[in-house]
């Protein structure tokens, strides 16, 4: 049988120490590039395999972080996704995503399998469902640190980072407000969520200091799915008094109630405004795309929280923390 070659193997031969070459195999930047270079190569030709076995037991830890999104079908979440991975990557972490698709069970499922497989931290985004915290409070008193990223708990002490939607929110009325708009409605996301109460308390606050009109027939709440959004649309659209733009919760929602508008054989836009958050760039490729959009910055949150969960990870944060990143208003048309 042939020598097994080990982590002691490689550091003989090169004549440095094992902490180094274990360093550089994870890709560790304290680790000098040349070096990181002449251990890989001659981790390669010797065919040696990392023990990962063994480095669980010994450092009580499995380089691996579980990512809990709601879906990846949306750009919003993959961007925020590479945030994340381009962090844990730098320090020698591995994400392991799985996808909640908004319902609040798949979500429980999926951090009792991170619970399982002894994942070093969490990082969640909540689905639109998620209106109590006992799985998350179990992964915590297994010692396992979560931080929420965009999606974040009501109620809930937490690491977190999450985007304020004041900010551009703010500027997007103030930039209808300048086109002569008036009559303007907000087709929300799902209650459950902060970030809904948030476009909520803004929206009502903007129109207060506009000195604008509103009342519950202009607002809406959508469990984001496509039916539901275009139902609430349609709503919007049949009022006595039909509202001239539509604050939609994000681009996904904003295209589905532009097709309602599309159908009913009105122009986007121009018979009907629509603002949006997200900003996404697919909707830049689209003929009646929404009038402008609230940019939210997912890598930059993803970045951020796989920064924040790091530190924690490497060594420790007194207490919870709150990381922001402000929102700002894109114009896509100014026609």
């Amino acid at each position: 049988m042939a020598e097994t070659v080990t982590i002691k193997t490689i550091a003989s031969l090169l004549g440095v120490s094992p902490s180094t070459v274990s360093r550089a195999l994870q890709g560790n930047p304290r680790i000098g590039l040349r070096t990181r270079e002449r251990v890989s190569e001659l981790a390669r030709s010797l065919n040696y395999v990392s023990n990962s076995a063994a480095q669980v037991l010994k450092k009580n830890t499995t380089f691996t972080v579980g990512v809990v999104v709601p879906n990846l079908h949306e750009e919003y979440f993959s961007l925020m996704i590479e945030g994340i991975e381009d962090v844990l990557e730098q320090n020698g972490l591995q994400a392991i995503i799985s996808q909640s698709r908004d319902n609040m069970n798949r979500e429980k499922k999926a951090v009792e399998h991170f619970l399982r497989a002894r994942v070093d931290g969490l990082l969640v985004s909540l689905s639109a469902t998620t209106n109590e915290y006992d799985h998350f409070q179990n992964v915590e008193r297994y010692g396992i640190p979560i931080v929420f990223c965009d999606r974040t708990p009501k109620g809930f002490p937490s690491f977190r980072v999450r985007s304020v939607v004041e900010t551009g929110l703010k500027s997007g009325l103030e930039f209808l407000y300048e086109k002569g708009i008036r009559k303007i409605a907000l087709l929300n996301g799902p209650p459950d969520l902060l970030s809904a109460d948030e476009r909520l308390n803004t929206y009502l606050r903007g129109m207060y200091e506009l000195k604008l009109e509103t009342s519950p027939a202009y607002i809406r709440t959508t469990n984001l799915s496509k039916e539901d959004t275009m139902a609430r649309m349609e709503e919007i659209l049949a009022l006595e008094n039909p509202p001239e733009a539509v604050i939609a919760f994000n681009d996904y929602v904003a295209l589905d109630a532009i097709q309602v508008a599309k159908n009913r054989g009105l122009i986007p836009n121009k018979d009907i405004t629509f603002l949006s958050f997200a900003n996404l760039p697919i909707t830049d490729y689209m003929e009646n795309g929404p009038i402008a959009s609230v940019e939210q910055f997912p890598y930059r949150i993803g970045f951020k929280a796989g920064q924040l969960l790091e530190e924690i990870l490497s060594s420790g944060v007194p207490g919870y923390r709150e990381e922001l990143v402000y929102s700002v208003l894109k114009i896509r048309d100014k026609a």
